[in-house]
């Protein structure tokens, strides 16, 4: 099927080999700890382990198919640094003099190669200036305690002062750029991920030179975790970026604040347990972290200092708020007590409800028309005010509710004012006397509130109920829709807060309207990814950038393939890989679905031809939608890519979901039979064990019917499966029942047990390129269905 299997499936699998890698090189150091195996053997096992995994996933990454040229390089020149760093740590235990230049010289070309992967990366960030001399100042000091911690616990047997001194350093700065990593505003995104497996990778290497005297000891294994897990995180994190590119998050403080504390004092804990005193360099270093303290609490206060005088300048220059007496009709006549948020401000203010003022923008991802005319009241710049003097508090709380209406549009403008006016009558009734209501578009207003994030929602939720009661017209009602966006006011610019209430408003029209939703970043995350994949996908078959892959289908009985299914994949170079999980529901909307189900039937049955000489009977099943299932014109058009490639009609499969079937149940009905009198067979997918399915399940024309694996297991009512069921139906109606979606041999056999004569999943085979599934199918020779 097109949706082939949701995300949240692959993400576990992803990194299944460095998982594995990862527990036994966890073996493998305890067995060192306690000398069940020699230092040096466990340092080559677990850094040549670690070294093989991720190269094999780099150099796959290179050479797979439609991966932008930009995560190719950068696979490359990372595979290389990775193998660098292997080579240089296998080699150290064997060598005798000179191992610590050796290493060195290593690190420097792994530094060298790894910096050039990480430029080309896809999502990479270059923060400004003035950013990257804040986050400097502000990792100065965990910095510095990170140092004075290598300081403390590196052995000073065999390692001179000086060397001590430039590797607890080199330590520090290397552990804490991994911790910005790793914890930064894109931690989620493979380019950090990359560069904190980078800096790790690099930190186990300068360990390990700085240990060569402890190579026959325990003390060098101290050195394998950072280097392999390092490696293995490298490869992942290069998988991850290759895919996708996570936007702004909120950075994650307290790792960046808590590790390097708690490391310090486990340090300086085991140093004053084993009766040393703290040296001349360990004070040196303390105090060297309080400059840097010093520092970020000055900048901190000439933040707050120019947030406290940009509040005064309000408050003397009149920036109190309150409605005004005079405004549009809309908005109705009757006020509640004027707000004034300073006793001394002027009487005359510029109110919130002013007029809309022609030509004022909306946020850049709002792409309705500005309103320009009559119907379209509000002051964008007033608002503005409204949320700054509220986050100018000291303490800023409060809450921003953009309220959208729908279904006013196919009445005049004079009507959509009424119907306003009574909005707007309704939402006071449910306010708080001190809230501010604005006009903000043509067919909504928005809510000021000082309440908290909780109680704001809650006020959203009664706005909800006040207005969805039908509105009087002459001899009419109008019934009209609501959406609700809310964005809390704490700390951020007001331009921000309006633009992620706008944001939480669109995403309560997506999800079906009459609803409140609340802005979080990741919400953010998913509109300005939906706004990518809006802007790329149209001209994406014109461009060759669709691919098929082909996922086998067994039969349960002997183990023979019998056919297989084609998947969509989009390679673009731009968003990477997409999935038809996150595919479909764009192209649905931008109404892009029947081209590409054509380019998916015309590449599959194409494949299907050149797969006649050696493997002549197996099928391929192909989605479609009911909706295009539905035109006129599909078993004709069908007919035609089969006749154009010499393709028997018998060998193709047209799967349609269940769940959509019952929209148009007889037109779905007619046009199944269409194709069955060509002689096509034809699939129902995604099937549910449900009344209303197994009712309609009479009605409808097909050959096969694919069940998930929820069917195949116990119920927890510890009644028999629901898959016997299925099947006795099916044999009535004489259909084929195809398990599918099976990940494990327990869900295998419990479809084989369950009468189930096909199967199809990660458990049996995944889906591949096509050289491979027919590489696969060779190895079957006997294989007819």
């Amino acid at each position: 099927m097109l949706l082939a299997y949701p995300f949240r499936v692959l993400v576990p699998r992803r990194a299944a080999p460095e998982a594995v890698t990862s527990k036994a090189v966890t073996l493998l150091l305890l067995a060192g700890a306690v000398d069940l195996v020699p230092t040096p053997v466990v340092i080559a096992l677990a850094v040549g382990a670690g070294a093989t995994v991720a190269g094999v996933r780099l150099t796959r990454l290179a050479g797979r198919h439609g991966t932008a040229p930009s995560s190719r390089a950068a696979s490359v020149l990372l595979d290389a640094a990775v193998v660098t760093a292997g080579l240089t740590a296998v080699v150290l235990p064997l060598a005798a003099l000179g191992s610590s230049f050796a290493v060195l010289v290593g690190s420097l070309v792994v530094a060298a190669l790894a910096v050039s992967g990480l430029r080309r990366l896809p999502g990479r960030t270059r923060p400004s200036p003035g950013a990257r001399l804040r986050r400097l100042v502000e990792s100065s000091g965990p910095a510095v305690g990170l140092a004075l911690t290598a300081w403390l616990l590196l052995p000073r047997d065999g390692l001179p002062d000086p060397a001590r001194l430039v590797v607890a350093v080199a330590l520090g700065g290397l552990g804490m750029a991994a911790l910005n990593a790793f914890a930064g505003p894109r931690r989620h995104s493979g380019a950090s991920v990359c560069r904190g497996a980078v800096l790790l990778t690099l930190g186990g290497l300068v360990l390990l030179a700085a240990l060569p005297s402890a190579s026959e000891g325990r003390a060098a294994l101290l050195a394998v975790p950072p280097m392999v897990f390092g490696m293995l995180l490298v490869a992942v994190g290069a998988d991850v970026a290759a895919d996708t590119v996570a936007a702004e998050a909120v950075p994650a403080a307290w790792p960046r604040a808590v590790l390097p504390a708690a490391m310090l004092l486990l340090a300086a804990g085991l140093h004053l347990t084993a009766g040393r005193a703290l040296d001349r360099t360990s004070v040196v270093l303390a105090l060297a972290a309080v400059p840097p303290l010093m520092v970020r609490e000055l900048l901190r206060s000439g933040e707050a200092s120019t947030t406290e005088r940009r509040a005064a300048h309000r408050r003397r220059s009149g920036g109190a708020v309150r409605h005004r007496a005079a405004q549009p009709r809309w908005l109705g006549r009757s006020e509640p007590p004027a707000r004034v948020d300073d006793p001394d401000a002027p009487t005359t203010t510029r109110g919130v409800d002013a007029a809309w003022q022609p030509g004022a923008a909306w946020p850049a991802l709002d792409r309705r028309p500005v309103p320009t005319g009559g119907g379209g009241p509000g002051d964008r710049a007033a608002l503005l005010d409204a949320l700054a003097a509220i986050g100018d508090v000291p303490v800023p709380t409060g809450a921003l509710l953009l309220v959208d209406l729908h279904g006013t549009d196919a009445v005049g403008p004079t009507v959509r004012e009424d119907v306003l006016a009574e909005a707007v009558r309704r939402a006071r009734a449910v306010i708080a006397p001190d809230d501010l209501v604005t006009g903000c578009t043509g067919t909504g207003f928005a809510v000021v509130t000082a309440a908290g994030p909780v109680l704001a929602y809650a006020l959203g939720t009664r706005l909800l109920t006040a207005l969805s009661p039908p509105y009087p017209l002459a001899g009419a009602v109008l019934r009209v829709q609501t959406s609700i966006g809310l964005a809390e006011v704490s700390g951020a610019g007001p331009a921000d807060v309006l633009r992620q209430a706008e944001l939480a408003r669109r995403r309560a029209v997506q999800l079906g309207r009459d609803r409140v939703e609340w802005y979080d970043a990741f919400l953010e995350e998913q509109l300005v990814r939906r706004l990518d994949l809006e802007r790329e996908l149209p001209g994406a078959v014109a461009r060759g950038e669709l691919d098929l892959v082909y996922q086998p289908v067994l039969d349960l009985a002997d183990g023979q393939p019998v056919g297989a299914e084609a998947l969509l994949r989009w390679r673009s170079p731009v968003l990477g890989t997409v999935l038809p999980a996150e595919l479909l529901p764009v192209a649905e909307d931008l109404d892009l679905v029947g081209e590409l189900e054509w380019w998916v039937l015309d590449r599959a049955c194409r494949q299907l031809s050149n797969w006649t000489v050696g493997v002549r009977e197996l099928w391929m099943a192909v989605n479609v939608t009911t909706r295009e299932l539905a035109t006129p014109d599909f078993v004709q058009r069908a007919a035609a890519v089969l006749a154009a490639y010499g393709v028997p009609p018998e060998r193709l499969v047209v799967e349609v979901s269940e769940p959509r079937v019952a929209a148009d149940l007889s037109t779905v009905v007619a046009r199944l039979a269409g194709l069955r009198s060509l002689g096509v067979r034809t699939a129902l997918d995604d099937f549910r064990a449900e009344h209303a399915s197994l009712a309609q399940l009479r009605r409808l024309p097909i050959d096969l019917l694919k069940v998930g694996p929820e069917l195949v297991g116990a119920r927890p009512d510890e009644q028999p499966p629901l898959i016997d069921v299925v099947v006795n139906v099916g044999e009535r109606l004489g259909v084929e029942i195809v398990a599918e979606e099976l990940e494990s041999p327990t869900q295998v056999e419990g479809a084989r047990r369950g009468g189930c004569r096909y199967g199809q999943g990660f458990a049996l085979a995944r889906p591949a390129t096509a050289e491979r599934v027919e590489a696969y199918f060779e190895e079957f020779p006997s294989a007819s269905r």
